[in-house]
Formats: structure tokens, C-alpha cells, sequence
């Protein structure tokens, strides 16, 4: 498996794992508020699982393409779409942490 794709499997993961209520680098629950937050929750979930599902379909059919047993019009498509599904968790990410920051900056 390519540096690329293990990049996009772990990030995805990460992001899972954030969904799962598990603070980054461990095994430690995260407090979350419990008014509201369980929609997100699983809205944040569902799209994570999603994309991970895009991204194994990506590189299952890549393996297969380069195999020779899958259509490349296929393969092209697969590729595509986990391109575009990585660059929307991307910015998803990045507008998090913006606001985030944006928080922080806000006075007491």
C-alpha cells in the first residue's frame, strides 16, 4: 500500500476515533456535553465511516487495477472520488481547528 493511502487510512481513523469520544494519542474518553451533542455525534460518525468506506473502495479497486482484474474507468472513478472525499475532511479539519482557534481568542 502506497504512503498516500496509509495517510488517508489513518487520518480517517484518527477522526473516527475523535467521533468515538477518545481524546488524541489514547485510549482516555473525552467529556463531551450530552445536551445535543449525540446528533453530531452520529452525524460526525457517519460521514467518518463513509469516507473510510470511499477510501478502502479506492484502494481495493487500485489493487485490483494494477492487477489487471478491474475496469480503469472504475479504478479512475474510485480514485477520484477518495480524492475528493479526503479533500472535504480536509477542510472540514481545517475550518475545526480555525474555530477553534476563534475560541480561544474570545475574551472571558
Amino acid at each position: 500500500m502506497s504512503d498516500a493511502a496509509m495517510g488517508f487510512t489513518n487520518a480517517i481513523k484518527a477522526y473516527s476515533n475523535v467521533a468515538d469520544g477518545q481524546a488524541f494519542g489514547g485510549n482516555k474518553p473525552m467529556q463531551t456535553p450530552s445536551a445535543g451533542g449525540d446528533e453530531f455525534a452520529s452525524l460526525v460518525k457517519s460521514a467518518i465511516n463513509e469516507a473510510i468506506k470511499i477510501g478502502e473502495k479506492s484502494e481495493n479497486l487500485s489493487i485490483q487495477g494494477v492487477n489487471d482484474r478491474a475496469d480503469l474507468n472504475q479504478v479512475v472513478t474510485a480514485v477520484a472520488e477518495a480524492e475528493v472525499t479526503l479533500q472535504t475532511v480536509v477542510a472540514v479539519r481545517d475550518k475545526v481547528i480555525e474555530s477553534y482557534k476563534q475560541i480561544l481568542r474570545m475574551p472571558i
